[in-house]
């Protein structure tokens, strides 16, 4: 379609999904509201495509401080560009690619902005609903990989193998030459496994700890990916080596001080949040970076994305695959389609 085609079809009001309050049932409500205004070398995006992720529930469910309500839900977006300033880069009809700042209105809506440094442009060989898949998950993989500083020949422990995160941590952990053990239940065995992991255990197995002890050796992990917090955090310390690495996607337990002494772990936090709220312009554009590595990875074939599930644009089909989000077991992608081009 023709730049001018685009800029001529920008309506007053967009359809959006959104909480009216958080609560536990994540029911959500459709709204009509106003088309966000653009400035300086933000973008306007009509949204195609919005993938689903188990931060979006819980933040529906227990709400957000920085949120004010009607909030928007939704991080992981792609679309077309349909308003910018002159000069600003990319400019009217590019596809982009990314995720959004958690402390403003989400992306589950017709329209929405974002700051010009924060997109990815999405290649023309890639298709927008794939692309979609990427945000969240690879960029979290990429930044623990980073954070753990993997090398070749570590030994990594990547948890819940199966969950989006774990699926593109265990193909770019791979690629950086890890030997890969990864939990999944038995149902995912296989697909972990396709996807590059060396060792998978039953995630269920009472005897978890022991398994992995026989399997490892009495050295301990080079580094984990935890994707789980809690008493898994705790248990995986315990497994790692003395100085080992750890790279934790929830809020750290409290540990033993014995324990702290005895493995002396370097811990990681991944957030890609804190690149907006710490107003991190270089983290921001990082995330582009970021973005562009996964979608060139995607392009040349060189990564496998998690099986999509189609999520209708409406408030009932959006909440019911939240709370499937958040049930656990879940192993693929939800992709809610938006509009068409």
């Amino acid at each position: 379609m023709p730049h001018t085609d685009l800029l001529s079809t920008i309506p007053a009001t967009m359809r959006a999904i959104a909480l009216l309050e958080p609560n536990e049932q994540i029911h959500l409500s459709e709204l009509e509201l106003a088309v966000p205004d653009v400035v300086d070398n933000e973008l306007l995006i009509k949204v195609e495509y919005v993938a689903l992720n188990p931060v979006d529930a819980c933040f529906a469910k227990h709400g957000f401080c920085k949120w004010q309500y009607p909030h928007i839900l939704g991080l992981d977006a792609v679309g077309v560009v349909v308003k910018a300033s002159k000069g600003v880069f990319p400019n009217v009809g590019a596809r982009v690619m990314w995720h959004g700042n958690i402390g403003e209105q989400g992306v589950l809506s017709q329209y929405a902005k974002v700051p010009n440094f924060a997109v990815s442009q999405v290649p023309d060989d890639v298709s927008l609903k794939d692309a979609a898949t990427l945000p969240c998950a690879g960029m979290s993989a990429l930044i623990a990989l980073d954070k753990l500083q993997l090398t070749e020949g570590d030994s990594i422990l990547i948890e819940a193998g199966a969950g989006a995160v774990g699926q593109f941590a265990i193909q770019f952990a791979k690629q950086r030459g890890a030997t890969v053990f990864t939990t999944a239940s038995k149902r995912n065995h296989k697909l972990v496994k396709q996807l590059g992991a060396d060792v998978v255990f039953d995630y269920n197995d009472k005897k978890l700890s022991d398994k992995i002890r026989k399997e490892l050796g009495p050295q301990g992990f080079d580094a984990v990916l935890d994707s789980i917090g809690g008493e898994t955090t705790v248990r995986n310390v315990e497994l790692m080596r003395f100085c080992g690495r750890i790279a934790c996607l929830n809020p750290l337990p409290m540990f033993e001080q014995e324990l702290m002494f005895r493995r002396a772990p370097h811990i990681g936090i991944v957030s890609l949040g804190g690149a907006w709220l710490s107003n991190s312009l270089c983290a921001q554009q990082k995330m582009s970076f970021m973005g562009n590595l996964l979608l060139d990875n995607l392009a040349s074939g060189t990564i496998k994305i998690p099986q999509i599930t189609d999520v209708e644009f409406n408030a009932s089909s959006i909440s019911q695959a939240l709370n499937k989000q958040v049930a656990g077991g879940f192993t693929g992608k939800q992709v809610v389609k938006v509009s068409h081009i």
